[in-house]
């Protein structure tokens, strides 16, 4: 058995998922500030900037990683704006206890409103399952407003 461990080498732990409560959330067109709102855009095509922000709860003591953000976007008439997705985004790295997130929606122009959500949640990881950024990775635009309020 010694061998055998041996042989296959040190043992990599699976990470665990973790659900986390979300709260407080909105949605509402980008600033006007922001440099994905396109405001100037009239054309009937192309997509329309979204912001969908809230407070996301990591009840642990320890940080929740690679963490995703899901929600039904849904238009005027209830019909779904984001086809077969509920994932919205990625929302990285939550420490213990309750911070805010903001993440980007990209939403066909000429989708009726007000949209409105349902079912948003938050899963994230023990360790992390995706490539990491550098130390110093920057913020998107929108995070950064969030992190300054």
């Amino acid at each position: 058995m010694l061998a055998l461990a041996l042989l296959l080498g040190p043992t990599v732990r699976p990470a665990w998922a973790a659900d986390l409560s979300v709260s407080d959330v909105h949605l509402e067109p980008c600033p006007s500030s922001d440099a994905a709102s396109q405001s100037g855009l009239t054309r009937a095509t192309g997509a329309g900037c979204w912001a969908l922000s809230g407070e996301v709860n990591n009840p642990s003591r320890r940080a929740v990683v690679d963490t995703d953000v899901f929600a039904v976007i849904l238009d005027a008439s209830g019909e779904p704006v984001l086809q077969n997705r509920t994932r919205v985004g990625s929302i990285g790295d939550v420490p213990p206890g309750s911070s805010r997130f903001a993440l980007r929606l990209a939403v066909p122009m000429g989708t009726p409103g007000p949209l409105r959500f349902r079912n948003v949640k938050a899963r994230g990881f023990s360790a992390p399952v995706r490539t990491r950024a550098g130390a110093d990775g920057e913020l998107l635009p929108l995070e950064q407003q969030l992190e300054l309020s």
